[in-house]
């Protein structure tokens, strides 16, 4: 027996909002043989299965959940895998923490991931949700995707077996409890140099106009179709609203952020009269991005 089993984890110490109760389990895996005891574990048990990578766009309520969670580990790599026209291909396990990965691009003078700068998570998480910013979103990069399923194993979905849309990934196939495992990305030959400046500069822009030290799960709500959720919740006076230890950020009115001893309770309510006043005042509803388990 390999795979790793903390019991009862803590939820605040797993998300970067540093909110939320406890879970029934949380389950490392760290290679093929864990992969097939938890398989087994989830047939075993009757708890919802989640896969909480590095948990930076998690919301957790308060008090205890009937829940495994699962956390892909790291791996060494990224790895070169081969030359495909004028494009490298690198694997990556999806435990591979976002800004690692970045970091090991920009040193290996690799581009096409400069646009993902600034935003934490894991590589698996980042592609579950199609994260991006600046124009660029990680399924622009995707070659391939390996994804796990206890009914299916360990299997190789190509890119056009890949549905990615604005901040959501859907595999061609149905996968029941699927857990992205192995990344493959296509990225482009360049010079580290010139990666690093853009990195840099996209982070210094992110810096300026976003609280990127602050305890939060980044963006709340997705942007609605051709308009900006931060400016129409900075019109409906939600930018600085706060209630108990959290806060709209004074300077993005679409983080959420804990400014010490929050509670998701606070949270939750917080985001419910943000939706109403940008739904009473522009008819729109405005679309979670958070993960509210």
């Amino acid at each position: 027996m390999t795979l790793e089993r903390i019991v009862r984890p803590s939820l605040a110490e797993l998300t970067t909002l540093r909110l939320g109760g406890t879970a029934e389990v949380k389950l490392v895996v760290r290679d093929d043989r864990d992969l097939d005891e938890l398989g087994d574990f989830l047939m075993r048990e009757s708890l919802r299965p989640f896969v909480i990578g590095e948990g930076s766009n998690i919301l957790a309520p308060d008090g205890h959940l009937d829940m495994a969670l699962i956390k892909v580990a790291n791996a060494p790599g990224p790895e070169r895998v081969e030359k495909i026209g004028d494009k490298l291909i690198v694997r990556c396990c999806a435990g591979q923490r976002l800004p690692g990965l970045l970091g090991w691009a920009q040193m290996a003078g690799l581009s096409g991931l400069e646009g993902l700068t600034g935003i934490p998570g894991s590589v698996g998480g980042a592609v579950s949700m199609n994260a991006g910013s600046f124009g660029t979103e990680i399924g622009d990069a995707v070659h391939r995707v390996r994804l796990w399923s206890p009914g299916q194993g360990l299997f190789w979905l190509n890119r056009d077996q890949c549905d990615f849309s604005y901040r959501s990934f859907f595999p061609a196939i149905a996968v029941g409890k699927g857990v992205i495992w192995q990344v493959e990305l296509a990225l482009a030959e360049s010079q580290p140099k010139l990666v690093r400046k853009v990195m840099h500069d996209n982070y210094m822009r992110k810096k300026a106009t976003q609280p990127v030290t602050a305890h939060s799960a980044g963006c709340v709500f997705k942007n609605p179709e051709g308009e900006f959720a931060g400016r129409l919740l900075e019109k409906a006076g939600m930018k600085g609203a706060r209630l108990g230890g959290m806060a709209f950020s004074d300077l993005h009115a679409n983080f959420l952020v804990n400014t010490g001893g929050g509670t998701s309770e606070d949270a939750l309510e917080l985001i419910d009269q943000a939706r109403d006043k940008v739904k009473e005042r522009f008819g729109i509803i405005l679309e979670m991005e958070v993960i509210i388990l």
